[in-house]
């Protein structure tokens, strides 16, 4: 949501509150955290004296219709800060925010009346609960959740609910966390064979397995070529370096919490990488570089490490170990706007060849910087507004769907950040690109210009396809598992009729479909035709070839497609061609 006026924020946000009118009926003495409006929703914190389960929401659900029939007004008044203290003394967590608001520098604090219950808020609402359809909404689940999301905090029980205007649209969330749950690719990675964890390795340290291996492998060499093709020069550099290389860049007093522990290695201190543009900027400055270098593009495909906490980790979404399409194009300041169109464009290919359309399965966000904020961001506001501003131009001229998003940028710079749609229709950063004026200043990046005189240059941080890891994520679950040729781990299963009689020429052939660049497996397990199939089937192989006396014997093949129950005749040769095309061509 970028418009805190939307009808559905005000309606979301309204409801958050009807909630709490619910819960403080029954527990007058309920303590009151946060409870903002989401993305497809609400929800709000509570401290209670017993638990609540999902059990409860049919009461809390029931009470809240009641309130909107009536309906309810809700009324903004504002006060100073002495009085909102005086009034929520015996509130510690509405006391708490109140002295944060003023420590801010805010002038005074605004609260909302509904009926008996007066809370502190900022709003939005909407004017009375007749505006709210009663059959558009639903609590969905409770979580613990600390104060203010610190561990040393107390553990709050929150609530969550869905929202929308209409209930069709309440229908259609539903029916799509239905689906988002079948295609869950922490399922299928399992049922398809493509990933595990051992509790013995670790948490969030993902292993592939051969079949996933492969998916990564062909992601790695689409990546690779295409990047070549735009003169991208690829380089490899350590997973370790020392903290203070961290410290000079200007990441450690920001991302400290994130990297792992300092590791004491004879006389220096050094730290697993949770980003490589320090890296790179090293190897940047190892030599001189004339201008008619730039832009250089420095390209790696970086294992990074960062720290994500326990409840946080998700399959191959959210691990502790990661490996980016990285890149850092370091240019002169005048060819930043070209360059970064170039970048786009390379992000809108890849995910194209993803089937992946603009503005339907992605869409770019703008994050910009806070000037208020000197502590999180670097402070250069003409800097900054013209970086905003070329960021902004190029999503413009190249017709980008975008939104702008405040205090979402990099420390060092503006940014823009591919919001990719997951199949339940949430939306996820998958990566970004990022301007940067400031660690060209911290490295000391130099170029000479035309007339011999030193210029510091620009630096943009990009990904053409994110972290493998997330990619993979996505994809399965954008596929519901089963692959375009290209990337399915097994393309043509070859499934003997009679394993005893034509076992050995289906592993001929396999041999002859791998030597072409075919990758084909052969199943003569000592079981029926039928079953066989079936397990083909379910690993949602692109191609299924049952290999019989006619199939060996140079008659046309009889080839299963996934997804189409009737068989296909096709000729041997036009069999091998088409799969040759479909994996040269990433269709």
């Amino acid at each position: 949501m970028s418009d805190n006026n939307d009808k559905i924020v005000r309606l979301r946000h309204s409801l958050s509150h009807l909630m709490s009118m619910a819960i403080v009926e029954k527990y007058p003495q309920a303590g009151l955290g946060v409870g903002p409006w989401i993305d497809d929703g609400f929800y709000q914190d509570y401290d209670l004296p017993e638990p609540i389960s999902e059990k409860d929401f049919e009461w809390i659900e029931k009470r809240m219709r009641e309130m909107i029939a009536q309906p309810i007004k809700f009324v903004k008044s504002e006060s100073d800060f002495d009085t909102a203290l005086d009034q929520y003394k015996n509130d510690p967590y509405k006391t708490e925010l109140i002295v944060d608001l003023k420590a801010r520098g805010e002038k005074s604090v605004s609260f909302y009346q509904s009926d008996w219950f007066h809370n502190l808020c900022a709003g939005p609402h909407v004017v009375d609960t007749s505006e709210i359809n009663p059959d558009a909404f639903k609590l969905t689940k409770v979580a613990g959740a600390y104060w203010r999301g610190d561990e040393k905090n107390k553990m709050l029980q929150r609530i969550y609910g869905v929202a929308f205007e209409t209930k069709a649209e309440l229908d259609e969330y539903f029916r799509l966390q239905e689906e988002a749950e079948k295609r869950d690719h922490r399922k299928l990675g399992a049922d398809l064979d493509l990933f595990t964890f051992s509790d013995l390795v670790g948490k969030g340290l993902p292993l592939l397995t051969p079949k996933g291996t492969v998916i990564r492998k062909e992601l790695e060499k689409f990546v690779y070529e295409e990047e070549t093709k735009r003169g991208y020069q690829h380089v490899v550099t350590p997973h370790l370096a020392k903290v203070q290389l961290y410290e000079k860049s200007g990441h450690y007093p920001y991302y400290k919490d994130t990297m792992y522990p300092i590791m004491q290695v004879d006389e220096d201190q050094l730290i697993l990488r949770p980003m490589t543009c320090p890296h790179h900027f090293m190897l940047y400055k190892s030599r001189p570089h004339s201008y008619r270098e730039l832009p250089m593009r420095i390209a790696e495909m970086a294992s990074q490490f960062r720290y994500e906490k326990s409840g946080e980790l998700s399959g191959l979404m959210r691990v502790r170990t990661f490996c980016l399409a990285d890149a850092h194009i370091v240019l002169m300041p005048d060819q930043a706007k070209d360059e970064i169109k170039r970048v786009l464009d390379l992000i809108d290919y890849a995910n194209s060849i993803f089937g992946m359309t603009k503005g339907v399965d992605y869409r770019y966000r703008l994050s910009l910087g806070d000037r208020n904020e000197d502590k999180k961001y670097y402070k250069d506001d003409a800097a900054w507004d013209k970086a905003e501003e070329v960021l902004r131009t190029v999503l413009k001229e190249s017709g980008a769907p975008f939104f702008e998003a405040a205090g979402e940028a990099a420390f060092y710079g503006p940014k823009i950040d591919v919001q990719v749609k997951k199949v339940s229709g949430h939306e996820e950063t998958a990566f970004t690109v990022q301007y940067d004026f400031v660690m060209p200043k911290r490295f000391d990046l130099k170029y000479i210009d035309q007339d011999g005189q030193e210029k510091q240059p620009l630096v943009i941080h990009r990904s053409s396809i994110g972290a493998f890891e997330r990619t993979m994520a996505f994809l399965i679950e954008r596929y519901a598992g089963a692959f375009p040729v290209w990337l399915s781990p097994v393309q043509v299963e070859l499934i003997p009729v009679s394993p005893e009689k034509h076992g050995d020429g289906a592993l001929a052939l396999q041999q002859e479909f791998l030597a072409l660049g075919i990758r084909a497996e052969v199943d003569d397990a000592n079981e029926t035709l039928g079953n066989r199939v079936r397990k083909a089937i379910g690993q949602k192989v692109p191609y299924i070839v049952a290999v019989g006396d006619k199939e060996l014997g140079g008659e046309d093949w009889m080839v299963r497609l996934r997804g189409v129950e009737k068989q296909e005749k096709i000729s041997r040769a036009d069999f091998v061609t088409r799969v040759l095309s479909e994996i040269k061509e990433r269709k």
